[in-house]
């Protein structure tokens, strides 16, 4: 069996500036929202869209398995050996390099890919959540930058926050979303639900409507973008009760933002932490019960005592 050793990395919870690896984050974002597009257009649809996010795997991000006519297929991006790597249950593989190329050249390269495993899919090109310009994937020969140790090391991240955030899950009895990755606003995200219907958000757009159709607060990670422009933890709850922005959240970094109307706690000060896992479950916690008492959820019937 080929065994692949991984280069030297500075270990648990490393640094990650996001102007050190900017270029390889957009190019990044967009090729997995090629992965996403092709999960989207081969499975059914799930509440909150749950249907089309990645999990973090012990190499790197994967779908579900999708089921098309009889067949199955899985995609992973693998930050071990580089690569997209595309499984059909026959047995076949086709894999794609990660390597400095074109969002235009990798669309065109995943697409071959899936035509020689014998799946024929249409996605819609146009790129989701980015700042203009947006071009379709099939027209961006902007972004082409990828730097392998810069993106195993956001991988590794979120390998080191993966466990926080499902033992935080555990805590709730209610519905709760998986850990799981959205390719689209590219966070790692962990939802908890009250069981309310919420009131539907006055212009709201399709997406909106299913990814919030009911009462959320949901916390997560991601390398930072528009107002914060470093990786950072997040909570927010949907709709906000009147006061949270009030709330001085734990541990004394975390902060409320006016410009995203969530709670923030910088990544960087988590990971100079000695125990980085003890002040993360404290924002996790202290911004979620603020909320939940805010918006009246019943709380002893959805927490595990």
């Amino acid at each position: 069996m080929r065994t692949t050793t991984l280069p030297a990395c500075p270990g648990p919870w490393p640094a990650l500036p996001l102007d050190g690896w900017r270029p390889t984050y957009e190019t990044l974002h967009l090729w997995t929202q090629v992965v996403g597009k092709v999960c989207l257009a081969l499975t059914p649809p799930l509440n909150h869209f749950w249907n089309v996010a990645f999990r973090v795997s012990s190499r790197g991000l994967a779908t579900p398995v999708m089921a098309v006519g009889g067949r199955a297929l899985a995609m992973s991006l693998d930050f071990v050996d580089h690569q997209l790597v595309l499984q059909a249950a026959d047995g076949r593989v086709e894999a794609v390099r990660l390597e400095p190329r074109t969002v235009a050249d990798f669309y065109r390269a995943v697409m071959e890919s899936l035509r020689r495993l014998g799946f024929s899919v249409r996605i819609w090109t146009t790129p989701v959540e980015i700042p203009p310009p947006v071009v379709p994937f099939e027209n961006d020969t902007a972004h082409r930058t990828y730097d392998p140790e810069a993106a195993a090391t956001f991988w590794r991240i979120l390998l080191d926050v993966v466990p926080v955030l499902e033992q935080f899950r555990g805590r709730f009895l209610g519905k709760s979303s998986p850990v799981h990755f959205f390719w689209g606003s590219f966070d790692l995200a962990s939802t908890r639900f009250s069981g309310r219907v919420a009131l539907e958000r006055p212009g709201a757009d399709s997406i909106t409507r299913e990814a919030y159709s009911h009462e959320v607060i949901s916390h997560g990670f991601w390398p930072g973008s528009g107002a914060v422009q470093e990786p950072a933890f997040y909570a927010y709850a949907a709709p906000e009760p009147k006061g949270l922005a009030a709330v001085k959240p734990r541990p004394q970094a975390a902060f409320y933002s006016t410009d995203l109307s969530e709670f923030i706690l910088p990544y960087e000060l988590i990971r100079s932490a000695p125990q980085p896992a003890e002040p993360l479950l404290e924002f996790l916690a202290s911004t979620y019960e603020a909320a939940a008492d805010l918006a009246g959820w019943e709380r002893a019937a959805l927490e595990r005592r």
